[in-house]
């Protein structure tokens, strides 16, 4: 069976209000569950996507198999009921033979045989639920409390799950937002199974996610590419985006958010989605910036801070107190942090937007793939002529360029499946040493920016703005050989 759920972190303040919603003016339903999760040592199922575990729900043992969700939604699962009584029946993964993610699991767990299922986790939760009906159909909805656990480590659990019981989807996503915006809740795509793995490892926060592959097939209509790439930029946006919501994560888990942000926009272009119509742009866009602040400050003072204060050094200046001191100028006031920009109500309206593609209709008039490939040689084109003139271009005309170019190369990785592997793999090395090239130059501009209102007022900063824009001259001036390269790129389609 499917099982079509979402899950939300609810905010410390409000989850007495959560809980009474719940409840309802009728009495809801109570269960104490308590669950083991077992896997190799080797975590065999938690790399393939898979969690088995073995949950008592109130007297009754109930044995689950799940797996992954590739539309952000949805997740296969079987359930086996193991009978009641307090004694704990063995796991047995051969009950889940008859269904194919049953067959997947006896097939993984037999070429490893000399790694046996133990258990690495559990869950003790105490659920509250209620079922709500609704015109389009009904959705049960769960909060949960409880822990997490592993060894002595436990992780708190408190959140609520909307469940599909019977219609469609769309209800899911319609009584989400509801309670979204009436409780600030933001959606977490992290399972209790993954969480628990992370705490069975001892580690504070999933890796940061990166761009997932696309596979497009020739035979493919333009919608169902979409449904395609659309996924593959969700699930990089909501992995990386539940992470930071958590207040635990890295710069990295911030880049790859902005990563997916600008290749969803880059594939809504591709795919002639006019991003005008789209109410969500704006949200997408506002994120992209918020994120930006945070994550130019620490790309800047990783990449600059420690050879400015050598050149400092160099020039006899320094002394123990600049040692001490950073070399970007402080943070202006108001500057949000990641994790609330990411548990913002319009952020989390784009999350569930994109769980919906009926949100961002196609036109209807390019049915083609073809079109996907004409796009990509139009907008080559477009960015080789401004290479051709980069040295008579201003910064704000080189880093439209970079963008052009980091567009580009998204669209390309998104429709490379259809071309020539070899021939893809040798247009987009020439790509991507421009696109690190005029990031350089983007870079040494911010970090100028930063610097020009300070320097007056600071010889620190007046320094590093005359070291900084000479090697931003330096950089522009070095960068003839990755324009040439460029601009000769052997092009992996046919020009029409």
């Amino acid at each position: 069976m499917h099982e079509i759920e979402l899950k939300f972190q609810i905010p410390a303040a409000q989850r007495r209000r959560v809980e009474a919603a719940v409840a309802g003016r009728q009495r809801a339903h109570r269960l104490h569950l308590q669950a083991c999760y077992v896997d190799t040592p080797a975590r065999l199922l938690a790399r393939h996507g898979m969690a088995l575990r073995l949950r008592r729900e109130g007297r009754q043992w109930v044995q689950t198999l799940k797996g992954p969700a590739a539309d952000g939604m949805t997740r296969v699962e079987h359930n086996v009921a193991r009978g009641a009584g307090s004694t704990t029946p063995p796991v047995d993964p051969v009950l889940h033979a008859g269904v194919p993610l049953g067959a997947r699991l006896i097939e993984l767990l037999a070429a490893q045989a000399e790694a046996p299922l133990t258990v690495l986790y559990r869950t003790d939760i105490r659920r509250r639920t209620r079922l709500v009906r609704t015109r389009g159909g009904s959705v049960e909805l769960a909060y949960d409390v409880g822990h997490i656990l592993a060894g002595d480590d436990k992780l708190p659990v408190c959140e609520l799950e909307i469940e599909l019981k019977s219609g469609h989807a769309q209800v899911v996503l319609d009584t989400a937002a509801r309670w979204v915006a009436r409780y600030g809740l933001w959606l977490d795509a992290r399972t209790k199974a993954e969480r628990g793995d992370l705490l069975a490892r001892g580690a504070a926060a999933a890796p940061p996610c990166a761009a997932v592959d696309v596979a497009l097939q020739a035979d493919m209509d333009l919608g169902q590419a979409w449904q395609q790439v659309l996924a593959a930029c969700r699930t990089q946006i909501a992995a990386n985006a539940s992470q930071i919501a958590t207040g635990h994560f890295g710069d990295e888990h911030v880049h790859q958010l902005r990563v997916g942000l600008r290749r969803l926009r880059s594939a809504w272009r591709l795919f002639g989605i006019d991003e005008a119509a789209l109410p969500i742009a704006a949200d997408a866009k506002a994120l992209f910036s918020r994120l930006g602040e945070a994550r130019d400050r620490s790309v800047l003072e990783a990449e600059f801070g420690a050879p400015l204060a050598a050149a400092w050094r160099r020039a006899g200046a320094g002394n123990a107190e600049d040692e001490q001191r950073p070399w970007l100028p402080a943070v202006p006031p108001g500057s949000g942090a990641p994790e609330d920009a990411v548990r913002d109500p319009s952020t989390q309206a784009l999350l569930l937007v994109l769980l919906d593609p009926s949100a961002m209709p196609l036109d209807a008039a390019a049915a083609s793939l073809s079109i996907l490939g004409e796009r990509i040689a139009r907008w080559h084109r477009s960015s080789v002529r401004d290479a051709r003139r980069f040295a008579e271009l201003d910064d704000t005309a080189r880093h439209r360029l970079r963008k052009r170019i980091k567009r580009l190369r998204y669209a390309v990785d998104f429709c490379r499946s259809l071309y020539p592997a070899r021939a893809v793999r040798r247009y987009l090395k020439p790509v991507k040493a421009l696109q690190e090239r005029l990031g350089e130059i983007t870079d040494l501009t911010m970090a100028i920016a930063a610097f020009r209102d300070a320097h007056a007022r600071d010889a620190r900063a007046a320094f590093a703005l005359g070291w900084l824009t000479a090697r931003h001259a330096q950089r522009v001036a070095e960068a003839g050989p990755d324009l040439r390269g460029y601009v000769k790129a052997p092009r992996f389609w046919k020009d029409g």
